[in-house]
């Protein structure tokens, strides 16, 4: 019998149809330090033009800047139609709206076309996802625990970096392919926005995690939930670092179908399996994704 649990997986991959990139207008770099608060939450400060600030979520796995309902009638921001939303749990109509400007420290955005999400399903007043991102380097830093947004210099470059991983672009998104789950290799995706690490089907049978060690239910922005199989990898390859007994929820869902990788083995690497390295930078810029891995990782595996 499978084992019920509950997960709740905050701002899981919402990922819009079509996504033209926003405009930054140009600015003095700095660093944009996130605030840690309840549950773990990472949030930033946003102004919408002169409103704010308010507390939006950072995601990367996310492909859209999205907005919580209450926001947008607090703003009376114009409606701007409608569109498909592709989140783990499935696809839903969304209502979009009209941003002329959002800020982000002394950076500004113009020309948004954001979804609407009912704000009580994202935890927080909105979702900054990576068409706010491209130019900039995610760092999340768990010794210090907080996590910044800047260039990379302003972030410290890649000094204490151990692994340097390339990845390849598609949709804005940045995806590394030299992973390796059991001696399969997997495409992956860093989703900051994501409690757990999700496998597609196509990783499942490859990893021939058939039969079910128990069930869970993933719980997506938009409210929608589908439930998953827990599976145990015991050893993910990433460059030189070797990871044991890496927990996987296996899902049905479109999130990877709209990034291409329904039928390649494919991951989602969530903050469950981030929390074992000291820091990760996701470079959007340099298309590069910076590991800085625990002196003990190293040492074990000397």
């Amino acid at each position: 019998m499978a084992i019920p649990a509950i997960l709740a997986v905050a701002a899981a991959l919402p990922l819009l149809a079509t996504a033209p990139p926003l405009k930054p207008a140009a600015a003095a770099e700095e660093a944009i330090a996130v605030v840690v608060g309840r549950d773990d939450r990472m949030t930033v400060p946003v102004h919408i033009g002169k409103a704010g600030p308010y507390e939006f979520l950072i995601d990367t796995g996310s492909e859209r800047t999205v907005l919580s309902r209450g926001i947008a009638r607090q703003l009376n921001l114009m409606p701007a139609g409608s569109a498909t939303l592709i989140g783990i749990a499935g696809s839903e109509t969304v209502d979009l709206v009209e941003v002329d400007e959002i800020n982000l420290g002394r950076r500004s955005f113009y020309g948004l076309t954001a979804p609407l999400i009912e704000g009580h399903n994202i935890g927080a007043d909105g979702i900054l996802g990576i068409d706010s991102l491209q130019e900039q380097r995610v760092l999340l830093d768990f010794d210090q625990k907080h996590m910044l947004i800047g260039d990379a210099t302003s972030l410290g470059g890649n000094k204490g970096f151990e692994i340097v991983v390339q990845a390849r672009r598609r949709s804005g998104q940045l995806i590394m392919t030299n992973a390796l789950i059991d001696g399969v290799r997997t495409d992956i995706v860093v989703d900051t926005g994501s409690d757990v690490s999700i496998g597609n089907r196509a990783l499942q049978r490859a990893l021939a995690r058939r039969h079910k060690i128990e069930t869970t239910k993933l719980v997506s922005v938009t409210g929608q939930s589908i439930f998953a199989d827990i599976g145990y990898a015991r050893v993910f390859k990433l460059d030189s670092v070797l990871i044991n007994n890496t927990e996987i929820a296996f899902a049905d869902t479109l999130a990877f179908e709209k990034l291409g990788l329904g039928k390649r083995p494919a991951l989602l690497l969530g903050m469950n399996q981030l929390r074992l390295f000291r820091r990760v930078a996701i470079d959007f810029s340099t298309r590069r994704v910076l590991f800085d891995v625990p002196h003990s990782v190293l040492a074990g595996q000397r």
